[in-house]
């Protein structure tokens, strides 16, 4: 779901977020390009095949970028939640606990950072003994605490 302003209330069901200029137009676009360059150097292979090749390679290129722009941003954003969050878990676990949260891979830790500081102990303890994914500790958080800066 697209929230530009995140009007209402972030829990579970509204918290994904789209970059409509790149997931709704910019990827799109390089898709198709990709799909049209392909087909019309298979069509035309007898015609300058290595120019038709070329642009194949280039539409696949500016896919690529696409995509690895938008995967390095999230893994960027990920790195300081990371931080953010160890600095949150000084303030709020035990030594014990702070030590077991070395145990939490990146992707449990981001979607930890939904849960309120009064739950975040227990959900951070059951993640860790049940092994839950992002999405169960997610639908786990009774007490959501928004994070509308992603991304």
């Amino acid at each position: 779901m697209y929230h530009p302003a995140m009007p209402e209330t972030q829990n579970f069901k509204n918290h994904g977020r789209l970059d409509l200029p790149i997931h709704a137009f910019v990827v799109p676009v390089l898709l198709v390009n990709v799909i049209i360059m392909t087909v019309a150097a298979v069509n035309h292979r007898h015609h300058n095949l290595p120019y038709r090749i070329w642009l194949v390679v280039v539409a696949m290129a500016l896919l690529t970028l696409a995509v690895k722009s938008r995967t390095n941003d999230l893994k960027g954003q990920d790195r300081v939640i990371r931080v953010e969050e160890r600095l949150r878990y000084i303030s709020l676990l035990s030594p014990t606990q702070l030590d077991a949260s070395a145990a939490l891979a990146i992707r449990q830790i981001v979607a930890l950072r939904f849960a309120s500081d009064a739950e975040l102990p227990a959900l951070m303890a059951r993640t860790l003994t049940e092994g839950l994914q992002p999405k169960q500790i997610k639908q786990s958080i009774v007490t959501w605490r928004p994070d509308t800066h992603r991304i």
